[in-house]
């Protein structure tokens, strides 16, 4: 079906969108897409499903999981306490690989993507109703990079500002296979999620409708 989504209006020129923003368009290419998507399936297979987190008492319209650490409203776990305690899936070495090479790439600091070690994955899968509310990733110990990749349909993805989830803001479309990072003066941005627009993944992704974000984070945490 052919997509009616007009996106002419939305940034995507990619680079340096401010400080500490970098946007790849296309930075997986289509076969790593299609490798993530069986992957992600196959964490669906894991001790943790794919779930609604819930934030005062109020799921939200994403399924989550976590690889490394299990994330639940403003902390990190070991194993998913608000869902019956079962031991979080571990973290792939393969995206840690990814992540370090992700910042090398767009940010073109060798020292600063060798340092990043990152140890939680949040893997969200978004239907075409699904809306992601503007936060702060915030739950870290540590202020190292956020690197988000998506996968699928496109997303019009708003940038804040550090100091509220108010104006300004910008808004970007994400497409499948982009890669996105947050660092430095933009670490602690608001940013969400206001709309995903059916049928716009690239012909033959192997995930069908909806979108896959991964975000890969450095939490400053030692298991116990």
């Amino acid at each position: 079906m052919e997509s009616l989504f007009d996106d002419s209006a939305l940034a995507r020129a990619g680079g340096i969108v401010r400080p500490g923003v970098w946007h790849l368009p296309g930075w997986l290419s289509p076969a790593a897409q299609d490798w993530i998507v069986a992957r992600f399936f196959q964490w669906g297979h894991g001790p943790v499903p794919p779930h609604r987190t819930h934030i005062n008492g109020h799921p939200m319209s994403v399924q989550s999981l976590s690889l490394g650490w299990h994330w639940s409203p403003n902390r990190y776990s070991k194993t998913a306490d608000d869902l019956g305690g079962a031991p979080v899936a571990p973290m792939e070495q393969w995206l840690v690989r990814l992540g370090q090479n992700a910042v090398a790439e767009a940010t073109g600091d060798a020292q600063r993507a060798a340092a990043y070690l990152p140890d939680a994955a949040i893997v969200n899968f978004y239907d075409h109703q699904a809306t992601m509310g503007m936060h702060q990733d915030a739950d870290e110990r540590i202020n190292a990079p956020v690197v988000s990749l998506s996968i699928g349909d496109s997303a019009t993805f708003r940038l804040g500002n550090t100091e509220n989830r108010n104006r300004p803001w910008q808004d970007l479309r994400l497409a499948s296979g982009d890669l996105l990072i947050f660092d430095g003066p933009a670490r602690f941005a608001y940013h969400g999620v206001t709309k995903i627009h059916p049928s716009t993944a690239p012909a033959g992704c192997h995930l069908g409708a909806g979108r896959i974000n991964i975000t890969l984070r450095q939490t400053g945490l030692q298991a116990i």
